[in-house]
């Protein structure tokens, strides 16, 4: 199983704007580096959660379909299926009808159920399945649950103060417990 992202996200969860106030700063010369933690804030939350927090588009590969032909898709809240592509042992790919699977946005983690006579086998051996699909709170900041915004707030004013380089795995480069507390709603239980 492969991922790739397609398109980021159009705007950040956090602006620089407020990031700012939260840490109350004035001025423009660190403009920079605030702008690189949110991003940096953003993509640890989201890669700690499986989570995509503003609508991006991204492509699953498989080899196979799973067993009971249902695909988990590993990043939450699915918002659609853009489309399912099977390739052929020559590279030349199809398109797979709707009328042969539903999604099922719903659910946590949104997933791809079989109908219709079942989904087609791939004919390459790697990566023979790419599943398109859009993930995301919505397409705004204001759409990420305000826990998560909190937490992020508070994890970019963690590392501006925290800038000092330290040593992997002490007690100075924890994440801070609130943020912590405040994500753990979002975690999901893995088996």
């Amino acid at each position: 199983m492969a991922l790739q992202q397609i398109s980021g996200p159009a705007v950040e969860p956090i602006s620089l704007a407020e990031a700012k106030d939260h840490m109350r700063v004035d001025g423009t010369s660190e403009d920079a580096l605030i702008s690189s933690l949110i991003l940096t804030s953003r993509l640890h939350i989201e890669a700690a959660l499986g989570l995509a927090l503003v609508t991006q588009s991204w492509k699953l590969l498989l080899d196979n379909w799973p067993k009971g032909q249902q695909v988990r898709i590993p990043l939450r809240p699915l918002q659609s299926v853009t489309e399912i592509r099977i390739y052929d042992a020559a590279g030349a790919s199809a398109l797979v009808g709707t009328d042969r699977y539903v999604v099922d946005a719903v659910s946590n983690p949104g997933r791809i159920v079989a109908e219709g006579g079942g989904l087609p086998q791939p004919g390459r051996a790697a990566n023979g399945i790419e599943i398109a699909f859009v993930a995301g709170y919505g397409g705004n900041a204001a759409e990420v649950p305000a826990p998560i915004r909190q937490a992020l707030l508070l994890l970019i004013a963690h590392w501006y103060e925290h800038r000092d380089p330290v040593e992997i795995g002490t007690p100075d480069v924890a994440i801070p417990a609130a943020v912590s507390r405040l994500l753990k709603p979002y975690r999901q239980a893995r088996i």
